[in-house]
Formats: structure tokens, sequence, C-alpha cells
């Protein structure tokens, strides 16, 4: 799918008329819904403000939201399913939509697609992002990519250039470690340790020709490659450049426990969507860029992809209700500027036209770093395998067993490619 400047930010900004609601929210009266989705207190906020929009809308219907944090939110959503009660419509990403649709978890969406839920409005692709298997299994929420955040007020006072979309591995690591010197304060480094995200990783094996996963369910990279990885990191460590195995082991990814938002980093890895989130915990202001290059004309690792999903439960009494509220979600135009870019770039072309004034700086920026990765980005890549929820988590423990010395880099990178192929195949 491409996505450019023009049919992002560019055309008329006449269409602010509120869509009509289709058959799905007449027959949706008397019906409860359960909402549930992960995220920080402004996502939280924006959420509720839809719901609390939608009930407005469509007497009759009551919804009541449940945000949960951190690991808790799959925890919960496993008994969930153990008890086949789950949420009506729930939040998933690209990383586990291929899981809970392999599990059963997940209410087949093309039964509602353009009656109820409405996708005409949608650029060519979006809905793929969620098909698996010839089956649509949720809707993308929004675009985004992957990213560096860096803190602009740091850098201003290191007295040194912040990272921009040139910057290589090598000149990455050799700021890090530059920074943490500069600013000589006890507890602060100048990078969060990437090692641990899988995300990261797929990026740096992209600009190599490789990939995280291959086209028949396993990784797409060897030990010899994680040994690279992980000597990279451990190198960065000892010079300095980045956050210790106390800090590191200590974020959940989410942006509450990142090294960068509690004040331990002046960088950090995380995706585009998620400024908006970052830079409301955060004093000062952030910046964006690419996750750093291989240089000499190699591929950027870039690629879009759904930065959030909504999906509706297997379980659900009501799935033609819960597809109409998705439908208001991503359609609306009230909602959509409620919501902004805080889960990404919004699908329906409408609804990007509307927000574009209300947008704050912030937000813009969020949105002009994904418009600026057009002609960089790679095509989009198919949800990953079943079990890479598994995988990530693998990555996470076993960069953690490494960074407390109790694994080798050898053993670390053999362990972190054998068992995760055994993962994998499990599932």
């Amino acid at each position: 799918m491409h996505l450019n400047r023009r049919s992002l930010l560019g055309g008329s900004l006449a269409a602010t008329a509120a869509l009509t609601f289709g058959p799905g929210l007449a027959r949706a009266e008397g019906t409860r819904l359960r909402l549930a989705w992960w995220g920080s207190q402004d996502r939280t906020r924006r959420t509720q403000a839809v719901i609390d929009l939608y009930q407005k809308k469509a007497p009759g219907v009551s919804i009541v939201g449940e945000a949960i944090s951190g690991s808790a939110y799959w925890t919960k959503l496993s008994t969930q399913m153990a008890g086949r009660n789950i949420s009506d419509v729930y939040q998933l990403e690209p990383r586990t939509i291929s899981d809970y649709s392999g599990r059963g978890a997940c209410m087949a969406l093309d039964p509602f697609l353009s009656k109820t839920l409405k996708i005409d409005d949608f650029d060519p692709g979006t809905v793929d992002l969620c098909r698996i298997g010839g089956t649509v299994w949720g809707v993308a929420l929004g675009l985004n990519s992957f990213s560096l955040f860096y803190d602009t007020t740091v850098f201003a006072k290191a007295g040194l250039p912040p990272p921009t979309a040139e910057t290589t591995w090598t000149q990455y690591a050799d700021l890090s470690v530059e920074l943490t010197k500069a600013l000589g304060k006890d507890h602060f480094w100048g990078s969060s340790y990437g090692a641990r995200y899988s995300y990261v990783l797929d990026v740096w094996l992209r600009q190599r020709g490789k990939t995280l996963y291959s086209e028949d369910g396993q990784l797409g990279f060897g030990v010899e490659d994680a040994k690279e990885w992980y000597a990279y990191w451990e190198e960065l460590r000892a010079r300095g450049g980045c956050v210790g195995g106390d800090i590191q082991t200590q974020d959940q990814s989410i942006i509450e426990t990142n090294p960068l938002s509690r004040g331990y980093s002046a960088m950090g890895f995380t995706y585009s969507n998620q400024l908006v989130g970052y830079q409301a915990m955060m004093p000062n202001k952030l910046g964006i860029t690419m996750v750093p290059q291989a240089g000499g004309g190699a591929p950027s690792g870039h690629y879009y992809r759904p930065a959030l999903i909504w999906s509706i439960g297997s379980t659900s009494k009501n799935g033609e209700a819960a597809a109409a509220f998705i439908d208001f979600f991503v359609n609306d135009l009230e909602a959509g500027r409620i919501l902004g870019v805080e889960r990404g770039v919004p699908p329906s072309r409408k609804v990007r036209e509307a927000i574009l004034p209300t947008l704050n700086e912030t937000e813009r920026a969020s949105v002009e770093y994904v418009n600026a990765l057009a002609g960089k980005v790679g095509a989009y890549q198919a949800p990953p395998p079943i079990g890479s929820q598994e995988f990530g988590d693998h990555l996470g423990i076993t960069t953690d067993r490494l960074a407390f010395g109790q694994l080798s880099i050898a053993d670390a990178a053999k362990q972190l490619v054998e068992q995760g192929n055994v993962l994998l195949r499990r599932r």
C-alpha cells in the first residue's frame, strides 16, 4: 500500500459533514458492548470521549470501556478466551493479530464490510493489513512506522546535533556515548537498550537483506545475525552509551516504562504514533526521526503498518453492533477530531482531511514523519506468524539474561534463534 503526502495532507478540507450511520447502528439499540484496550492515560481519555459521543448519538446503546495496562491486558484476554467471554471489541496490534485470530478469539469481519462497517473511503490495501488466510480479522485504526524519539532539550544542553534520517548505526553508537559523557549525569544515558525490541531488530535485519520472520512462519535470520545484533548493543553498553540492565528490564514495552519517558535516556525507540503519548508525559520537547541506517544505499528497513487494530470477540453476541461502533470510531468526523493521530494516521481520507486543521504541533510532527517516509519504505509485510507474540517475549527474556551476565553473546544468540524457532513451530 502506498501512502504519500498528497493523499494524507493534500486535497480539500471541505469534507466536514457528519457521516450517516449505517444499518448496524439502528439494530444496535438496547445492546450493551464491552470494549477493552491498553495505552497511556491520553489514549484512555480520547477513547472514553468517543465512547461517550457514540452513546449520545446511538440512544439505547451502552458501552463499558476498560483500559488495562501492560502484560495484564494479555492475561485478562487469555482468561476471557478460556471462559468464552471475550470483550465485544478489543484492541490488538500487528504482532498479535495472527496469534489471536488463529486461536479463535476474533470474529470474521467480512460479512460486515461495506455494509455496517464501511471501508470505501479507506486507502486501497488498508483492509488487507488485517487479512489473514483470506479473512479479515480486524480493522486498522491508523498507520504508523518505526521511529527514534529524542529529547531536544538534552541535545541542546549537551551541544550535540540530534540524530537524523541519515544517521548510521555506527554514528548512533558514537552519539550515544558522547551524550552520556557530555551530560555527566548519574543514571542517565544517551540511548535506551534497543536489542530487546523485536521491531528494531526487524528494521536492522531488513537493512541487511534479512527479515524477522520468513514466509513459512519461521525466523528469517540465523545465529550469526543474532550474534552481530547482540554484540552491537553489548559494546554500546560497555562504552556507557545505553542504559544498564537494571533499567532495561523494567521496560514493559509501554510508554510509562520506557527509559526515555522515565528520564533515564535521551533517545528511545518506539512507534511514530506514540509521539503524542510520550509528549503528553514529558516536559521537554521531543524530536522524531528514523531508526539508524546501515548506509551505503541499503534499504531503510522501514515500512507502513497498522498502528493498532480493533477486533470483535468471537464469542460476542452483538457482532453487528460491535461492527457499527468500529465504523463510527474510524469514519465519524467528530470522533476523528477527538482521536487525532494518537493511534496513528487515520485510514479514512475524509477523516484525515477533517482533522488536519485541529492537529497540534506534536500531532502534526507525527503525521509529517509518516509522510516523509514515502519513497523510503518497503512493501507492507503480512501480519507476523502465529507465535510471534511468544517470540517477542522470548527475545526480551533472553536479552535481559544477557544484560545480567547470565548468558554470553554466543549463548544468547543461539538460544534466541533455536528456541525461537521451536516457539513458532509449536503454534
